[in-house]
């Protein structure tokens, strides 16, 4: 059954227009069976929550790597209302190539976020919440299938509460190992920050830890010409990291990477 019967009902209107092409262009919908998976070397796990009966159901099918616990590829299933076929297609998009745990941490703000015009209007009405949650137990109901599967050696798992309340570090870094510090705040960086700056075709990454305080990052896309990369991007990315890895911890940005102002 074509899903174009389910996308002409709900506040259509007040979708953002990128929520909107989504729904009505899905590029994740369908499935992958058993030998689907077993002919790439990988598992499946299926997440379902809902119940067509109530009108609104979602079945979501991953491949995890078996060596890291990364998820090689996302595909779902939607019985429902529009707004769960643009929940799952967002949500598809951010869970390939993270990890089960990382998959845990998804929230229905960075669903929402995914799919914004501008990145201060919400893309999904109040009403169709439940909907955002539908999907997010669904999430986890598949994560939970891989809890025996072991990450990379160098990752650590976040202590960053993804609803995000404020924290005084991680517990037990100065113990850890310079690949392990390095992987938790990529960790944080990813759920916390990259999400938000990508709103703005900017981004950030990590170029060297220097004596486990000083983090020297690079801007990329606009936020190379951006003022606010030496002023308010970067004391919100100082006090994220600061609140969530080390209270000690500077961050520096690589002025290489940034773009001179143009004279008028």
């Amino acid at each position: 059954m074509s899903h174009r019967k389910f996308t002409l009902s709900f506040p259509w209107a007040r979708y953002s227009k990128k929520l909107a092409s989504k729904i009505e262009n899905p590029r994740h919908g369908g499935f992958f069976t058993p030998m689907q998976a077993k002919q790439k070397g990988v598992r499946l796990v299926i997440g379902s929550k809902g119940d067509i009966q109530d009108g609104n159901s979602v079945a979501l099918y991953l491949l995890i790597d078996e060596t890291d616990g990364v998820i090689a590829d996302a595909r779902f299933q939607v019985f429902g209302q529009s707004a769960l076929i643009g929940a799952a297609e967002a949500a598809c998009e951010l869970l390939i190539r993270k990890n089960y745990d990382q998959a845990r941490k998804l929230t229905a703000d960075l669903i929402d976020r995914q799919v914004r015009d501008k990145g201060d209007l919400p893309a999904f009405p109040e009403e169709t919440f439940a909907h955002l949650n539908l999907v997010l137990d669904a999430i986890e109901m598949a994560s939970e299938q891989c809890l025996d599967i072991p990450f990379a050696e160098a990752y650590v798992p976040s202590p960053v509460d993804a609803k995000g309340v404020s924290g005084e570090g991680y517990p037990g870094w100065k113990l850890l190992s310079r690949e392990q510090k390095i992987a938790v705040i990529e960790e944080v960086i990813a759920t916390e920050i990259r999400p938000y700056i990508e709103l703005d075709a900017g981004g950030v990454q990590i170029l060297d830890l220097i004596d486990d305080r000083e983090l020297i990052i690079a801007y990329e896309g606009a936020c190379t010409t951006c003022h606010s990369a030496t002023g308010a991007t970067l004391n919100a990315i100082q006090e994220i990291l600061k609140a969530r890895v080390d209270p000690s911890l500077i961050i520096v940005p690589d002025a290489s990477f940034l773009s001179p102002p143009v004279s008028n």
